[in-house]
């Protein structure tokens, strides 16, 4: 049986779907006829009727079988749509071969992606360096434009031109290269994904962009949407708004993309549901290596940006080491019924940012902590230590009311090999301040703030905090360390006695002062009264 690929217009309407190959020995065959089928997804489409192209001889080499989208002279395509190919194998990405794509009215090659250039420096996310020079050495060396880069927002970052996820190819195409009211052709040579032969076809974009006027767009992975990308719909969102936020609106699917806001105010970002979207993608600083600011190593990053409140969604790191799925540098940053996934560094954070219903998982120093970050009825799960606690002076830490930390009882992944399959299991302490860098280098982060109010801890030893650097070098006296009311998992108080001296234990009598300020958003920040639309 040929498959075909469709796709549901927005006015819902029935469209024909792109014709299906197949190759066998060699020769392409197409199929006789032509479906219409309703798509209830980016690829997901009802099957045709059966129909046979060609009789494969007794003991020849199986067919290869795939469907694209955009379908063949499909119409109404989003421009920052993704190219997807499904296979009835997996495919494999090709060290050569061209992916272009040309304007048919002008016959211009509006974007070519070439595999001869490598992904990054280390494509699978993990280092060869063996010693600390020898990553300095290869970071002076580094140049993204020797590797595959995309520009967001003025800024380079190295990506994946070709993921291949199972049986399913997507091709991502630079940003911005398509333009409303085109017919493109879509050309990939047979090297690109082991194909017999180079696949063609085309189709054509959408009139025109959104009216600049609207206050909401909604993103849709199977195209039915205003844009098929969150970064599309971010790019379009205006710089800042007088009128209320404004919002976009992601609709369940799974978006495999880097996501880069920056300089922006006043937009809301939203899911259709928690675990229904998933935004995320392979990332970590020996893919990304460190350039100058921003950090490239996040699956998604906010940059400098005010009232910004993400919601409803799930965003993934799906490397390990230096990976955050979030890094947040803004002022008024909230995180509503969010999961968030990653590995070293999970969540950083630098400026104002207020917490609730929310989950972070991470590897270690799994929120590394620049902000004053308030989270209400928020869990933390972590392999190692939950966060490394860097405070400014002048300004609050972070707060947790009402949250659970979890240690999670299993090796960190990068330790295991195959000379230790086990590989290691580490203690979480909450908050750690070893010393950063050799004696002679800057202090350690002398005014660190972290502060426990009616937390649930999970498989927490009883020290609970740590470590920290000796105070014979650094002088403890400006770090708030504080903690009150902790319980294991069965609801009962935890003996709060051996803690790390570091740390302050808070009466709910004698403190009660205390405990009520940092209970208050308005205490914690000063000036801003958090309100998640």
């Amino acid at each position: 049986m040929l498959i075909s690929v469709c796709r549901k217009s927005i006015s819902n309407q029935l469209s024909p779907c792109g014709e299906a190959h197949m190759f066998t020995n060699g020769v392409k065959f197409r199929n006789v006829t032509t479906a219409l089928l309703f798509c209830g997804g980016l690829i997901g489409c009802s099957e045709p009727p059966a129909t046979t192209a060609e009789t494969e001889a007794e003991g020849a080499a199986p067919a290869v079988e795939y469907r694209f989208f955009p379908a063949q002279d499909d119409t109404g395509i989003n421009p920052d749509t993704h190219l997807i190919l499904s296979f009835n194998e997996a495919p494999e990405i090709g060290a050569s071969g061209t992916v272009q794509i040309t304007d048919i009215e002008t016959g211009e090659i509006v974007d070519e992606i070439d595999l001869s250039i490598p992904f990054s420096p280390n494509p699978d996310g993990r280092s060869t360096a063996t010693t600390e020079a020898e990553r300095r050495a290869r970071a002076q060396n580094f140049s993204a434009k020797d590797y595959q880069y995309i520009t967001l927002s003025g800024v380079d970052f190295l990506y994946h031109p070709v993921l291949v996820r199972d049986t399913t190819a997507q091709i991502d195409l630079h940003p911005g290269v398509l333009d409303y009211g085109r017919t493109y052709s879509v050309s990939i040579e047979a090297s690109v994904l082991g194909t017999a032969e180079e696949i063609n076809w085309t189709f054509s974009t959408k009139n025109a962009p959104p009216a600049n006027d609207v206050r909401q767009v909604t993103v849709a992975a199977d195209g039915s949407g205003d844009f098929n990308t969150v970064q599309g719909a971010i790019e379009f969102a205006p710089a800042t708004s007088d009128d209320g936020p404004f919002e976009i609106n992601i609709k369940n699917g799974k978006y495999e993309e880097l996501v880069y806001l920056t300089a922006k105010s006043d937009i809301v970002i939203r899911g259709e549901s928690r675990e229904g979207v998933i935004v995320g993608y392979p990332n970590n600083s020996a893919f990304n290596p460190p350039q100058p600011a921003p950090s490239r190593r996040p699956a998604f990053t906010l940059y400098q940006v005010e009232d910004i409140q993400l919601s409803d969604f799930t965003i993934e790191n799906y490397f390990i080491g230096q990976a955050e799925a979030l890094l947040v540098r803004g002022d008024r940053v909230i995180i509503d019924n969010m999961q968030m996934n990653g590995s070293g560094d999970a969540l950083t954070t630098y400026g104002a940012i207020y917490m609730q219903d929310s989950e972070l998982t991470g590897h270690g120093d799994t929120i590394l902590a620049y902000a004053t970050l308030y989270c209400l009825r928020c869990t933390v799960k972590s392999y190692g230590p939950f966060t490394w606690t860097r405070t400014p002076d002048g300004q609050h830490g972070n707060v947790f009311i009402d949250s659970t930390f979890e240690r999670i009882d299993e090796p960190l992944p990068w330790t295991i090999t195959e000379e230790n399959p086990e590989g290691r299991i580490v203690d979480a302490g909450l908050a750690r301040l070893p010393r950063n860098g050799p004696g002679s280098s800057a202090p350690n982060f002398p005014h660190a703030e972290m502060v426990l109010i009616d937390t649930t801890l999970i498989h927490v030893s009883e020290e609970g905090w740590g470590p920290v650097e000796d105070p014979e070098t650094f002088d403890w006296s400006g770090v708030n360390f504080m903690e009150t009311g902790s319980r294991n998992a069965d609801g009962e108080l935890i003996d709060l006695s051996k803690r790390h001296p570091i740390v302050k234990i808070l009466d709910p009598e004698t403190d009660a002062e205390v405990i009520a300020n940092y209970k208050s958003p308005e205490f914690v920040f000063g000036d801003w009264t958090p309100q998640p639309d």
